[in-house]
């Protein structure tokens, strides 16, 4: 029987990278909107409850059917909704005597038993989580629990919700008790657990945010996010004739909109980050050095080769593309050096002046925004 369990065991950790990539962007987000900066445990804590979740729907899933056009279960009706019948087909299989305690080793050798034990168990990690990461109560752990128990057997008795043409398991009542129990057992062994590991409401006590960096990740997601909007607006504009579309939407949405913004767009706002430079709110002129440098030279010059390359004479084409290629190197060994060495700085900033700091947002007694330096 437990070669049952092991098949979708292993289907989880090995489908767990590809779920782990997919979760880190919002993971990442979530984390420096709340807290500002990531947490190792923390992180730790959320990859692990991804890992449990995916083991926990693969157990209730798989193995399928060979095809979507399945066959109707050999059974009178999906859903057995007999309370505690789990009881009757212990005592019916099992060789174990309530009177001899020596022969309940018996129950773990008996398949009405185990499904019943690794029911129970299959909850205990979530009331764990429950309790130890988002500090629940004991009504919201038994809900919670009783919905996912819900959620899993819905899943099982609608074949996928339609995907196959009859259910491939039943609806138990019992599996209901059996989930709910252990999302309770998990609850109660949380409670030990959480003093043996540090306190999820500390984590962040005593963190200085002024001494917390801001990473090329946390950058290179604002930068995701902000050519999302510039790049499909350029284009457009571009299409529609405007030859200079480029430069115009880079101004207005780098220099104008961080002047406005006091050093934000949209992607820095998601990830928590706004410019700095040396007075209280980011200059006019920083902004243009910074972006001018950045997106206008050299974004612009690689802009221009590859839409008007063709127009060039032959010979000053090939020599721009010489020099085009020469400077790209030279961003490129720029760029992983200041990746691998954190005390050297992006030759647009030193030259403008700025930098990216964390964003510290209004606390309810009403302190003013403060600034974080990037170290």
């Amino acid at each position: 029987m437990l070669d049952a369990y092991v098949f979708p065991i292993s289907y989880a950790f090995l489908t767990f990278p590809i779920a782990a990539l997919l979760f880190t962007l919002p993971f990442l987000i979530v984390q420096y909107r709340r807290h500002g900066y990531i947490h190792k445990f923390r992180a730790l804590i959320l990859y692990l409850l991804l890992l449990y979740l995916m083991n926990a729907f693969y157990l209730i899933i798989l193995p399928l059917p060979a095809s979507i056009h399945n066959l109707p279960p050999k059974a009178a009706t999906y859903f057995q909704t007999i309370p505690f019948n789990f009881v009757e087909d212990i005592a019916r299989e099992t060789s174990a005597k309530l009177g001899s305690p020596s022969t309940y080793v018996h129950l773990l050798k008996e398949r009405a038993f185990l499904q019943v034990l690794f029911n129970v168990l299959l909850l205990v990690p979530f009331g764990m989580f429950l309790r130890y990461y988002f500090r629940a109560g004991w009504v919201k752990c038994l809900v919670m629990s009783f919905g996912l128990s819900f959620f899993f057997e819905i899943t099982q008795v609608s074949g996928i919700y339609g995907i196959y043409d009859y259910p491939y398991r039943l609806f138990d009542v019992d599996d209901l008790i059996a989930n709910t129990f252990g999302g309770m057992v998990g609850f109660v062994l949380a409670e030990w657990v959480s003093k043996l590991l540090p306190r999820m409401d500390r984590l962040d006590a005593g963190v200085d945010l002024t001494a917390k960096r801001v990473s090329y990740t946390r950058r290179g997601i604002a930068f995701f996010f902000d050519w999302c909007i510039v790049f499909p607006i350029s284009a457009f504009l571009a299409v529609a004739g405007l030859s200079i579309s480029y430069v115009i939407v880079v101004a207005l949405y780098f220099i104008v909109l961080p002047y406005v913004t006091n050093g934000r767009t949209f992607g820095k706002w998601i990830v928590r980050i706004h410019l700095k430079g040396k007075g209280d709110r980011i200059g006019f002129r920083e902004l243009v050095i910074r972006y001018g440098l950045l997106y206008v030279l050299i974004g612009g010059l690689n802009v221009l080769f590859v839409f008007h390359v063709q127009d060039m004479p032959n010979i000053f084409g090939m020599l721009y593309g010489f020099g085009l290629f020469i400077m790209n190197i030279w961003f490129g060994i720029h760029c992983l050096r200041c990746l691998f060495n954190r005390n050297r700085e992006m030759f647009y900033e030193r030259k403008s002046g700025t930098k990216h700091v964390i964003s510290i947002y209004p606390t309810k007694l009403g302190n003013q925004e403060d600034e974080v330096k990037e170290s």
